[in-house]
């Protein structure tokens, strides 16, 4: 069975680093699990009026693209120790009702920065927030990139083996994860 992972990168910017991480999570995929991509660009801000004529058309597509994943990963910048905005309001919007798409679905997050620490804050509160939704947490180490500056090259691949090893082995957890959980 192969396991469909929707991934979610929580930076907009160009040249992020987590941007790149989640790209190297899809060429560092075991065999028999695929990456696709989600860009949070087009998501509106979050507004209760709005939600209640309808689901913007980009916000629909998320929701439809998580309820059809086997699996979800997210790799999340870091904003004040916290999850950056653009994350948060697409979380937001995604788990309204009807049909919460969170629920019950195994989730990976990973995490790039320039600080020694990495992403260690925002991997706790995404956490936080994917637990009150009823994901499944790949537990175990995290994936926090720390120095990501010295581990990507200039076209933002990863280069750095022993972090490499590290992304590939938690893929490898996430793809368990999902299949233990299909049964």
């Amino acid at each position: 069975m192969t396991v469909n992972v929707l991934g979610i990168s929580g930076s907009l910017r160009q040249g992020s680093y987590n941007t790149a991480l989640l790209r190297a999570a899809k060429e560092l995929a075991p065999q028999g699990m695929t990456i696709e991509e989600f860009d949070l660009a087009p998501i509106p801000f979050y507004n209760d009026d709005v939600r209640l004529q309808g689901y913007p058309p980009s916000v629909e597509d998320l929701r439809t693209r998580i309820r059809q994943a086997d699996a979800l990963l997210f790799v999340t910048p870091e904003y004040n120790r916290s999850v950056p905005g653009v994350l948060k309001n697409a979380i937001d919007w995604a788990s309204r009702a009807p049909d919460q798409p969170f629920d019950d679905k195994p989730v990976a997050i990973m995490g790039a920065s320039m600080s020694a620490l990495g992403t260690a804050f925002a991997n706790h509160h995404l956490r936080q927030i994917l637990v009150y939704l009823n994901a499944h947490m790949l537990n175990g180490p995290e994936v926090l990139v720390g120095g990501a500056a010295s581990k990507f090259d200039a076209q933002g691949r990863l280069t750095d083996e022993a972090t490499r090893d590290f992304v590939r082995n938690h893929l490898i957890g996430l793809k368990r994860l999902t299949l233990r959980l299909k049964g």
